[in-house]
C-alpha cells in the first residue's frame, strides 16, 4: 500500500512538473525586428517594448511620431484607424488658464509573438470573447457585462476623442461583449494617493481605483484584413483569426487601451499556429508631466506618476497595472498564451 503511494505521489508529481514546463516563459529581445518564426523557441515569448527586462524602463514614443513611423500599427492598434490627438476643454489650474488645449499622448507599446501547438482550425474565437476567459487574464481586475446602452457618453476630457466614427463601441460585431472594469491599485499606492489628496489645493482628488470600460470582440472571416494585417505582424502568412479588446474610457492616468492578437498560419507546419499579440495604452503627457508637484513632497518623490507606471518606483507592487507596465504587460500576454495553449 505504501509502495503504491509512493508511485502515484511520484507519478503526480511528475504531472506537475511537466505542467509547468509547458508554460510559457519571456524573452526580451529589444527592439523587434521581423521575428523569424523559425527561430522561435518552444515555449518562448519574443517580447518587446524598449526594456531589456521587467524591470527597465520601457520607451514611449509620441502619437504623432507613432503614426509617421509605424503606420500599420496606428491603424491597427489605435482606437479606431482614424484616431487623432483630440482637442480637450481643460479646468483652470495654478499653472494655466481654463480653455481649449490639444491632448498630446504618448504611447506604450508592447508586442510579443508565440506558437501555440494547435492547428489554426482548431481554434473557436467565440470562446474567448466571454467574462471568464477576461477574467482569467487579471483576476485583480473586476469585470461585469453592460449594455451597449451603459457606455458613457465620452463627453468629459478623459472620453473626448474616444468615440468610434465608424460604429458605437460596444456594437456591429457579434461575437462582443461590453464590460465595465475597475482595478483597486495595491501596494502602498492607495496611501500615497491618500496623501496626494490631503495636500493638493484642489477640488478634483486622485481615485485610489482605475474604473474603465470597454469591449472585447473576435473579427468574422469576411471582416478581416488579411493584408493590413500581414503588414502589421511583417509576416506573409493567412490569417486565421483576430481577437480585439478595446478601452475606450478610463477614469484616470490612461487615454485608451488595446489588446490585439492575430492568429496566423504557421509557415511550415500545419498543426501549429503563430500568435502576435499586442498590448497598447495611450498616456496623456499632462500625467506624465506631474513630476514637479510629487518632487515638493520628499515622502512622493518615488510616486511620480512616470516612474510608477514604468516600473520604476518603490510604490511598485504585483503583478497587475500596479506593478508597472512592463510588467503588467508581460504577464498579461504570458496569461494569455498559456490560456489558449490549455485550451484543447
Amino acid at each position: 500500500m505504501l509502495i503504491r503511494h509512493a508511485v502515484a505521489l511520484v507519478a503526480l508529481l511528475g504531472v506537475l512538473s511537466s505542467a509547468r514546463a509547458e508554460e510559457f516563459r519571456i524573452e526580451d529581445v529589444g527592439s523587434p525586428p521581423n521575428w523569424d518564426v523559425t527561430a522561435l523557441k518552444p515555449g518562448t515569448i519574443a517580447f518587446s517594448d524598449g526594456a531589456a527586462s521587467a524591470s527597465g524602463a520601457a520607451n514611449l514614443i509620441a502619437f504623432t511620431e507613432w503614426g509617421r513611423t509605424l503606420p500599420a500599427q496606428k491603424k491597427f492598434l489605435s482606437l479606431y484607424p482614424a484616431y487623432s490627438e483630440p482637442t480637450i476643454t481643460k479646468a483652470a489650474s495654478a499653472d494655466t488658464p481654463a480653455g481649449p488645449v490639444l491632448e498630446k499622448l504618448e504611447m506604450y507599446v508592447a508586442q510579443a509573438r508565440f506558437v501555440v501547438n494547435r492547428a489554426p482550425g482548431s481554434f473557436n474565437f467565440a470562446r474567448y470573447v466571454s467574462l471568464p476567459f477576461l477574467e482569467k487574464i487579471d483576476p485583480a481586475i473586476k469585470h461585469k457585462l453592460i449594455a451597449a446602452t451603459d457606455v458613457s457618453p465620452l463627453t468629459d476630457p478623459q472620453g473626448t476623442g474616444n468615440v468610434n466614427p465608424d460604429r458605437k463601441w460596444c456594437t456591429g460585431r457579434n461575437p462582443l461583449i461590453c464590460i465595465e472594469s475597475t482595478y483597486k491599485l495595491e501596494g502602498k499606492i492607495p496611501l500615497g494617493v491618500m496623501l496626494v489628496n490631503k495636500l493638493r489645493d484642489t477640488p478634483k482628488k486622485v481615485s485610489d481605483r482605475i474604473d474603465f470600460q470597454g469591449e472585447m470582440s473576435t473579427l468574422p472571416a469576411a471582416d478581416i484584413d488579411q493584408a493590413g494585417l500581414k503588414e502589421l505582424t511583417g509576416l506573409d502568412l493567412p490569417v486565421a483569426g483576430v481577437l480585439e479588446q478595446n478601452i475606450f474610457y478610463v477614469n484616470q492616468i490612461m487615454k485608451f487601451g488595446k489588446l490585439l492578437a492575430v492568429f496566423q498560419a504557421h509557415p511550415s507546419e500545419a498543426n501549429k499556429t503563430v500568435v502576435t499579440a499586442y498590448m497598447v495604452l495611450a498616456i496623456p503627457e499632462s500625467v506624465l508631466d506631474k513630476k514637479k508637484d510629487f518632487e515638493k513632497v520628499p515622502v512622493l518623490r518615488n510616486l511620480v506618476p512616470a516612474q510608477v507606471l514604468m516600473g520604476q518606483s518603490s510604490f511598485n507592487s504585483g503583478d497587475s497595472i500596479s506593478a508597472g507596465l512592463p510588467k503588467y504587460a508581460r504577464n498579461e500576454i504570458r496569461t494569455i498564451a498559456n490560456l489558449l495553449a490549455a485550451d484543447k
